[in-house]
C-alpha cells in the first residue's frame, strides 16, 4: 500500500511537470479539456442524483396508487413523490380526468383524451431528464480530437527545434513528443467517462419511458373501470 502511494505520487509529480513544461498552444487545449471534464462531471453527477431519487420515488408512488381506491386520494398525495417522473404522467391525466367532471361520478366520457394527456405529460418528463445531456455526447466527441490537436501542434512544434537545434537524437526529440502526448490522454480522461455516462444514463431514460408506458396503461384500466360498471348497470 505505501509502495502504490509513493507510486501515485511519482506518476502525479511527473504528469505536473510535463504539463508545466509544455507550449501556450497546448496549456490552452489542456484548459479547454479541463472546463469540458468539468462540466461534464457536472451534468453526470446532477443527473445521477436525479434519476436515483426519481427511481426511489417511483417505487413509492406505485405503491401508494395502487393501494388507493380512488384517483383523487392518489393526487392528494402525489407531490410528496414529485421527483419521480410517474407523477408528472398521473397528474397530466388526472387533470383531464378532472375537466370531464368524472371526480364526483367517476364516469369519464372520453378515455382517449386522458391517454393522450399523459402522453404528453411523459415526453415532457423525459425531456426533462434528457436536458443538458447532448453535452455529455458532445464532450466525448470532441475532446479526443481537441486533444489530438494540441498533440499534432506539439509535434511539429518539436520537430521544428530539432530542425532549429540540428540535433537529429532520440534524446532530443524524446521530451517534446512527451510533453505533446499530455494533450491526447488528457482528451481520452475526459471523453471516456462523458461516452460511458451518456449510455448509461440514456438506458435509464429509456427504462423511465417505459414504465411511464406501462403506468399511463395501468392509470387508464383505472379511469375506465368505472366508466364499463357504469354501462352494465345502464344495460340492466
Amino acid at each position: 500500500m505505501p509502495g502504490l502511494l509513493l507510486l501515485s505520487v511519482f506518476v502525479s509529480g511527473e504528469i505536473v511537470g510535463l504539463v508545466q513544461e509544455t507550449g501556450p498552444v497546448a496549456k490552452v487545449v489542456l484548459i479547454s479539456l479541463l472546463a469540458f471534464s468539468l462540466l461534464s462531471w457536472a451534468i453526470i453527477l446532477s443527473k445521477w442524483g436525479l434519476l436515483r431519487r426519481a427511481r426511489v420515488q417511483s417505487g413509492r408512488f406505485l405503491r401508494a396508487f395502487r393501494k388507493a381506491q380512488y384517483l383523487q386520494d392518489v393526487a392528494a398525495v402525489a407531490e410528496q413523490f414529485r421527483p419521480s417522473p410517474l407523477v408528472g404522467v398521473f397528474e397530466g391525466g388526472f387533470e383531464e380526468y378532472r375537466r370531464q367532471g368524472a371526480v364526483p361520478t367517476g364516469v369519464v366520457r372520453n378515455p382517449d383524451a386522458v391517454r393522450r394527456a399523459m402522453q404528453i405529460a411523459a415526453s415532457e418528463e423525459l425531456s426533462r431528464f434528457e436536458r443538458n445531456l447532448p453535452w455529455l455526447a458532445i464532450t466525448g466527441a470532441v475532446t479526443p480530437f481537441v486533444g489530438l490537436f494540441g498533440t499534432v501542434w506539439g509535434i511539429i512544434d518539436a520537430f521544428h527545434g530539432l530542425g532549429t537545434a540540428g540535433a537529429a537524437t532520440l534524446r532530443a526529440v524524446a521530451p517534446g513528443i512527451s510533453e505533446a502526448l499530455i494533450t491526447t490522454a488528457a482528451g481520452l480522461a475526459a471523453a471516456i467517462p462523458a461516452v460511458i455516462a451518456y449510455n448509461l444514463i440514456g438506458a435509464s431514460i429509456r427504462e423511465f419511458a417505459a414504465r411511464g408506458d406501462d403506468f399511463a396503461l395501468e392509470m387508464l384500466n383505472s379511469v375506465e373501470r368505472p366508466h364499463a360498471q357504469s354501462a352494465v348497470e345502464a344495460r340492466r
